[in-house]
Order: C-alpha cells, then sequence, then structure tokens
C-alpha cells in the first residue's frame, strides 16, 4: 500500500517503521538457506543468536532461535554450516532491524545426512547396544582370525601383514566383499554371520581405509549395526582413520583407530611376550634362590643349635641322671633292708628272750592236764590226777601226789 508523502507533508520516522513492519508482517514464515557465519549460544541464555549468509550475493541476516530448536541439530549445526531455516521475518522497530525467528533448522546436505545418522545412533543407543557391558574381551591369542575387508586392499594388507609381524603363525579367515557402494551392506553382513557361524573363528575384523563420509556410510548401516550386535564372537572395527567414527565403531567390542592399530590389538607381540616370559623366568627364578637362600639360613642356625650339634649329649644326660638315681634308689633300698634286717635280729632276740623255750630252759616245767590245758592254780589239779610236764628238751608224765595251794 503506497503512502503519500512530501517534502511539506512528511511522515515521521516511528510512522514508516510501525508501516515497515505491517509489510513485514503479512510475508508470513518461508524457509530460507544460507551459510551460518556467526554462532553465539551463551550459557544460560534460553535464545540462540546467529548470522545467516548468502555466499552468493555476499548478503547477510540475523536469525534468532529458542535454545531447544538449535539443540535438535547442534551435533551437526555449526558455524560454516549449510542449513535450511524455516522462520518468520520479524522488524524491530526502535532500531530498525530486520531479523528471521526460526522455528525449524534443517542442515543441508552433509549436515542433512549427520543429522540421520545422529538420530539413528541416539536410536541405537537407547536400544542398550552400545553399553560397555554388552562388550566381550578378545582372546589373548586368537586361532584363527576372520577378517572382512575389501578384495586386494591397503586395509587388508596392513592388517595381514602387522599381524605377521607381531605373531609370524597368524592364521587368517579372509572374506572379500564391497567397501562401498549399493551392494555393500548386504556383502559385508553376509560375511559377518559367514565368520560368526565358523567354529574355529576366534575374533571378526572388520577393516577399511579412510574416505569420505559419504565413503563409510556402509560401516553405518542399521542393518550392519544390528548384525554385529547379534554377533557371539568378538568384533573389532577397524574403519578409517582416527578421525572417523562410524556406528560400527560403537557397536563392536573393540575399536581400532586404523587397520594397522587393529592388527597390534588383535595378536601379542612374540618379541614382547618373549621378554615377558624371561622376565617371569628370571623372577621366579630369584624367588627360589632366595627361598633356598632362607630355608638353608634356617637350617644352619638349626643346625648350630647344641640340640643338634651334639644329638647324644642330651641321652648321656638323661643316660647319667638315670644311672645316678638307679645308684642312689640301690643305696637307699640297701640301707632300708640293713635297718629291717637289724631290727628284725633285735625283734628276734626279743622274742626269744621271752619265748616259753627260754624259760624252760632255766629249769622250769609246763604242767598239762590230759586234755593239753596248762595248770597254772594248784586247786585245779587234785592228788591222783595225772598230768604231763614239759621241759626243755622233752617231757614226761607225774601224778599229783597232794597240792597246796598255799604254796607250801
Amino acid at each position: 500500500m503506497a503512502v503519500s508523502t512530501s517534502a511539506d507533508a512528511p511522515i515521521p520516522v516511528g510512522e514508516v517503521s510501525r508501516l515497515i513492519g505491517g509489510w513485514i508482517d503479512r510475508l508470513g514464515a518461508v524457509w530460507v538457506e544460507g551459510q551460518i557465519t556467526e554462532l553465539s549460544r551463551r550459557p544460560g541464555f534460553g535464545v540462540v543468536f546467529m548470522t545467516l549468509r548468502d555466499p552468493s550475493r555476499n548478503v547477510s541476516i540475523s536469525v534468532t532461535c529458542f535454545r531447544a530448536v538449535y539443540e535438535q541439530v547442534a551435533d551437526v549445526v555449526g558455524e560454516g554450516a549449510r542449513v535450511v531455516v524455516h522462520a518468520r521475518p520479524e522488524w524491530y522497530g526502535p532500531r530498525g532491524t530486520l531479523s528471521l525467528r526460526a522455528a525449524e533448522i534443517r542442515p543441508v546436505g552433509m549436515g542433512e545426512l549427520l543429522v540421520r545418522l545422529e538420530l539413528l545412533r541416539k536410536a541405537l543407543a537407547a536400544e542398550g547396544l552400545f553399553e560397555a557391558a554388552r562388550k566381550r574381551p578378545l582372546p589373548f591369542l586368537p586361532g584363527l582370525i576372520g577378517l572382512v575387508t575389501g578384495r586386494a586392499s591397503a586395509a587388508e594388507r596392513d592388517v595381514r601383514e602387522n599381524a605377521r609381524l607381531r605373531w609370524p603363525a597368524v592364521r587368517f579367515e579372509v572374506r572379500n566383499v564391497p567397501v562401498q557402494g549399493a551392494n555393500a551392506v548386504p556383502r559385508i553382513v553376509e560375511a559377518v554371520r559367514a565368520l560368526d557361524a565358523h567354529p574355529e573363528v576366534d575374533v571378526i575384523v572388520l577393516a577399511r581405509g579412510g574416505g569420505s563420509v559419504e565413503d563409510l556410510l556402509p560401516f553405518s548401516d542399521e542393518q550392519l549395526v544390528r548384525a554385529v550386535a547379534e554377533c557371539r564372537t568378538p568384533v573389532v572395527s577397524a574403519i578409517g582413520h582416527e578421525p572417523d567414527t562410524p556406528l560400527l565403531d560403537l557397536v563392536a567390542d573393540l575399536r581400532a583407530s586404523t587397520p594397522t592399530d587393529a592388527a597390534k590389538r588383535i595378536v601379542p607381540d612374540v618379541r614382547e611376550e618373549l621378554a615377558r616370559v624371561r622376565q617371569v623366568q628370571d623372577r621366579a627364578l630369584r624367588v627360589v634362590r632366595g627361598l633356598l637362600e632362607r630355608e638353608e639360613r634356617g637350617l644352619a642356625a638349626a643346625l648350630s643349635r647344641p640340640v643338634l650339634a651334639a644329638p647324644r649329649r642330651m641321652v648321656e644326660e638323661r643316660e647319667a641322671e638315670v644311672a645316678g638315681r638307679l645308684d642312689r634308689a640301690r643305696r637307699t633300698v640297701g640301707h632300708l633292708l640293713e635297718r629291717a634286717d637289724a631290727d628284725l635280729t633285735h625283734t628276734l632276740a626279743r622274742v626269744v628272750a621271752l619265748s616259753p623255750a627260754a624259760t624252760l630252759r632255766r629249769g622250769y616245767a609246763v604242767l598239762q592236764r590230759e586234755d593239753g590245758a596248762v595248770v597254772r592254780d594248784p586247786g585245779e589239779v587234785s592228788p591222783g590226777d595225772p598230768l604231763r610236764a614239759r621241759v626243755a628238751e622233752g617231757g614226761f608224765a607225774v601224778r599229783v601226789e597232794s597240792s597246796d595251794p598255799a604254796g607250801g
């Protein structure tokens, strides 16, 4: 809508700004393509500021959006990225500046591809396919290594040659497949499953040299990622160079930065292992020698003790002690016997002195009646009673002629 003005009838700046704002509001939301040249994400701010530039025409415009809008693509969109923005033009009247308020940001070209990969990564991570608890340790020395790689590729040569330099007896079961293009994913999945079913394969290596993001896309394919996650055999990912991180790296049991690094990680170095063996042997020898020396010192100390230096001394001392006690016992018993003999002799002498036989030898006689009773009282006999007189040397018969109780 045209506005009638003249030098004599101008309109104020504020009115011009208001009219421009009205015209811009009628434009509505538009899709705008450009390159991000400036990006400001201040901590704590809920709004992100950026500048969108058209390199072909050297034209730039300010863009603002809520932080939540930008966070959806923050992993793949930064300064220099080409994007398509769905935004509504806004006119800031007080300063007379035009900007775009973005409601959606989409990467263009490679950025869009990276967004899809990021969404797939998040979805697979939510299923737990990338968790560390799923990772299986590699065998110390695999008997047979499954290798999935391109035919006559530098990656195959790097893995095989470097592995043989470390362990000359290493064996490979190689599956040559396309590593890029439309047929790459099904062929790689088929090779991985075949090697996983092989009873002698102890570890599977997927190797490819470096390349662009598009070249490495087969190794971020969901079908391949799930096939590797289902493997019972440990899987090593050796895709591209150090900065390359396809989704295969996240699901594999081990990520090698390069095919050469994979060879170093899957087999031990025979020289290093021999050196470790020698170190263990030396350490074991030192331990055994130390143990023997310690035992020898203990044995020498034990042998220096009197009980072992003169083992018969204790027996001889005990023998002398027993002999002394035996001699003392014999003397004691002899003394006791002599004392008992003397006591017996004295007792016998007293018995002999007090015996009736001794009395009879002094001239006494013992009178007995016919029944053997000893006559002690004259009243016990009567005249005419036969008696027997016993003297020291025998006996004879007597007859009582008279009795005198008074002893007259």
